[in-house]
């Protein structure tokens, strides 16, 4: 089983936060992974339309394993998002992030949201880590 993956279960293994939002995994690999989220009534703002707590947590979740996929632990140091669509209950959100500068102590990730079945993206997410030196027990 290739290091990523790997990588990934061990995270998820604990990870409450986002087997509660219902991430499934649809790619995994070195710097870059694709997850998916079904929005869900409790994931709703007063607004009826997709928590922006969520959908910051799903692109946090996004970067965070394709950051950690190369086996050192790597913490968010600083994320910005920005919010172009609402989804709403029922969409399907597929959030692709791939690492865009790697280096010995911080990595640089971007983080797309779109919705299944719309051409525009939903959510941009900017994300940088830090690289510490401890690796991934896995």
């Amino acid at each position: 089983m290739e290091k990523a993956q790997k990588v990934f279960e061990s995270m998820m293994e604990n990870d409450f936060c986002s087997q509660w939002l219902g991430i499934k995994p649809i790619l995994i690999e070195k710097g870059h992974c694709i997850l998916q989220m079904e929005v869900r009534k409790e994931m709703l703002n007063g607004f009826g339309t997709l928590h922006g707590g969520m959908a910051y947590s799903l692109a946090d979740s996004a970067l965070a394993f394709a950051s950690n996929s190369y086996g050192r632990i790597s913490p968010l140091i600083n994320g910005n998002m920005t919010y172009s669509k609402s989804a709403k209950i029922g969409d399907v959100l597929k959030a692709e992030a791939k690492v865009i500068s790697l280096g010995n102590k911080k990595a640089d990730t971007d983080v797309v949201i779109t919705c299944e079945g719309q051409e525009e993206p939903f959510y941009f997410f900017r994300g940088t880590v830090y690289r510490t030196s401890k690796e991934h027990a896995v």
